[in-house]
């Protein structure tokens, strides 16, 4: 064979390589780029016998995979409690409960007790890095809408430990004691600080020391001063307004961004932990009535990939891709059987990449969806 024969053999084998490593790595990206799938496990959990679950407002995930619910007993109809002396049947569970990943029932508490305020319409739950337990109350028809001013921490077996806020004393988005109507928190580990999505009346995230309760910081929408005074109808389409909403869903990744979840507004707006604007992803813009940004939970890989938001106006759980805010998959619709949602609350992702979701409304339930 001549030396110009070998030369162009040899550019051709080149070409092939290359084109096959082009074709194993475009194959890897959409393997890394494609969102996982789902089954929903119709008998988890195993509720103990004779209890029922209320309104189910509040889903997370601990360190060592438990899957703790908050639920509403007050929600419950006279129809599904003992009215009827001769059934069995049921009685309310517990306000906070804990189970194995595997759906076993491992202990319940909550309600009333010496130091502190019950929450009146339970609303969010975060299990922190220490594992205390975080409770926060969105006040609701039971109390008026304004009235729930406050959060609470307790340990793991419910000892209570700390109430940020105080019933009744909220002064406004500017107030640095009181929270209104707060839907959601989160403990970033690096810096001890309580990030809290306040919430229903207030508009905005303010951040707590989560072992002292002292005020730290907090901002509005695109990181500026929060205006009670300010426009609060959504809008969904154009411009986009300067003040929040609902907020309504609060997480911090690991690489210390906060995501918000600005539910009737259909936004989602990213922050740094200082309170920075980065920015922001509309889901489902045009949806009315429930809104669309509920809450975020991020998948267990080390770079934290994929991101869930839960949205209620829709009935389904959406998965991003992180970094680029692209919409990777969804699944989940409305409607009552297995799989589905009504009124879909909250979500939580455990290490196995598992999700879990809450709803309330007439959903009142609690489901685990097992990744494929």
């Amino acid at each position: 064979m001549s030396r110009a024969w070998r030369v162009v053999l040899g550019v051709s084998i080149l070409g092939v390589l290359v084109a096959a490593e082009r074709s194993f790595a475009r194959a890897a990206d959409e393997e890394q780029s494609a969102a996982p799938s789902y089954q929903v496990d119709p008998f988890w959990p195993a509720v103990p016998d004779g209890w029922i679950l209320g309104q189910v407002a509040g889903v997370a995930v601990d360190s060592r995979d438990h899957v703790w619910i908050v639920q509403r007993p007050w929600s419950l109809n006279s129809d599904e409690v003992a009215g009827n002396p001769e059934a069995e049947c049921c009685r309310p569970a517990p306000p906070v409960m804990e189970f194995t990943q595997d759906g076993v029932y491992v202990q319940g508490w909550g309600g009333e007790g010496q130091g502190y305020e019950w929450p009146a319409d339970e609303h969010g739950i975060h299990v922190d890095h220490a594992d205390n337990v975080w409770i926060s109350s969105a006040g609701g028809p039971r109390l008026g809408d304004r009235t729930e001013n406050h959060l609470l921490k307790f340990t793991r077996d419910g000892r209570f430990l700390l109430q940020i806020g105080k019933r009744g004393a909220a002064q406004g988005s500017l107030d640095t004691l009181n929270l209104n109507n707060a839907a959601d928190m989160y403990v970033y580990a690096p810096t001890n600080e309580l990030f809290v999505a306040d919430g229903y009346v207030n508009r905005r995230v303010i951040v707590f020391d989560a072992s002292t309760g002292a005020y730290k910081r907090m901002w509005g929408a695109y990181g500026e001063r929060p205006d009670d005074d300010a426009p609060n109808r959504p809008v969904y389409e154009g411009p986009a307004v300067r003040q929040f909403n609902t907020v309504h869903g609060i997480r911090v990744s690991d690489d210390g961004l906060v995501y918000v979840a600005d539910r009737r507004n259909n936004r989602m707006q990213i922050f740094r932990i200082d309170g920075t604007y980065v920015r922001e992803v509309f889901i489902e813009r045009p949806t009315r009535l429930l809104g669309t940004a509920f809450s975020v939970a991020f998948s267990p890989d080390a770079a934290q990939r994929l991101l869930y938001l839960a949205d209620a106006g829709n009935g389904k759980v959406h998965m991003f891709d992180r970094q680029s805010l692209q919409e990777v998959g969804s699944f989940g619709r409305i409607g009552h059987y297995a799989g589905q949602f009504v009124f879909l609350h909250n979500v939580a992702v455990d290490s196995d990449g598992n999700v879990y979701t809450a709803e309330v409304g007439t959903g009142r339930r609690v489901q685990k969806f097992v990744r494929g």
